[in-house]
């Protein structure tokens, strides 16, 4: 739910209550992957496929169980956008959203990157990528910045963690389910290295950068579910500072949080503190 603070300082600042019909906080709706999915901003796009993917996977299985022919699913993906996109928090997400129907046992999300897979001698690479495929099975690995694990050419141990993760695809199709994210242009050159990650990798999805409004509903929706709010002033200047996030989200995170930290010096000197101020962001806290 949507509401609008209305008669008081905060004309106009939108602040977003999570709550359904019996008054269920915020964390309780989150338990829930479908809500935590809808509740996201500025990916639109990539909740209808998530929802597309969903559906297939689940009507899939609903053939098999009544005797009729079903392809054999490859869920594995590529999230291609920029840094601070929300690819990890999707992620996320789709292991709880295959979880909650069926299609995974577990859910949970592993998140590794190149230097927890690539070892230092033959062999090596091959043993750390197999553990964190075991792991991740029943759920989703996920490998940020995946191209990097070719960055050394032919000779580098990368490409073994590569044919390691082609062959585990394969053989736990039915319980894991691997996403490689990264720059657009570097996924594209990623997915040509090895000829079995496109054919086990057919869901690419595109995340795109978000807007200066998005990033404002971003930051709204941060200190509301946080108890904090912001005056006009520090609105004011936070939306100049969007201006120079080139829609990167975890930068909004990163400045509010620095604001929250500025607040506290800030009231920590203070003889007497009341509620309101522990609630509130000046613009002096956003100085920097």
């Amino acid at each position: 739910m949507i509401s609008w603070v209305n008669g008081s300082p905060w004309d106009g600042q939108l602040v977003y209550l999570s709550t359904n019909k019996n008054n269920t906080c915020t964390s309780d709706l989150l338990a829930n992957p479908w809500l935590e999915l809808e509740s996201l901003v500025g990916l639109k796009n990539v909740i209808s496929e998530l929802k597309k993917i969903t559906a297939y996977a689940t009507i899939s299985n609903k053939r098999k169980l009544l005797g009729l022919k079903a392809e054999e699913l490859s869920l594995n993906m590529a999230f291609v956008g920029n840094p601070g996109t929300g690819k990890t928090t999707v992620a996320r997400i789709v292991g709880k959203l295959l979880n909650h129907v069926g299609i995974l046992s577990r859910g949970q999300l592993v998140e590794v990157e190149r230097a927890d897979l690539v070892g230092e001698y033959v062999g090596h690479t091959a043993k750390r990528t197999k553990e964190a495929i075991n792991r991740a099975l029943g759920g989703v690995l996920f490998i940020d910045e995946a191209y990097s694990l070719a960055r050394g050419g032919e000779k580098d141990f990368g490409r073994e963690a590569l044919d390691v993760l082609v062959k585990g695809m394969e053989d736990h199709r039915q319980d894991l389910i691997v996403i490689v994210a990264g720059y657009p242009k570097e996924m594209a050159n990623f997915l040509k290295l090895n000829p079995g990650l496109i054919s086990r990798m057919p869901i690419i999805i595109e995340f795109p950068d978000y807007t200066e409004d998005e990033l404002m509903e971003i930051a709204l929706r941060f200190t509301a579910q946080r108890e904090y709010r912001l005056s006009p002033k520090a609105v004011e200047i936070l939306r100049q500072k969007l201006k120079d996030l080139k829609g990167n989200g975890r930068d909004v995170r990163n400045i509010l949080e620095r604001a929250m930290r500025s607040q506290a010096l800030r009231l920590e000197g203070l003889e007497r503190i009341r509620r309101e101020d522990l609630m509130v962001l000046t613009a002096e806290d956003l100085q920097f």
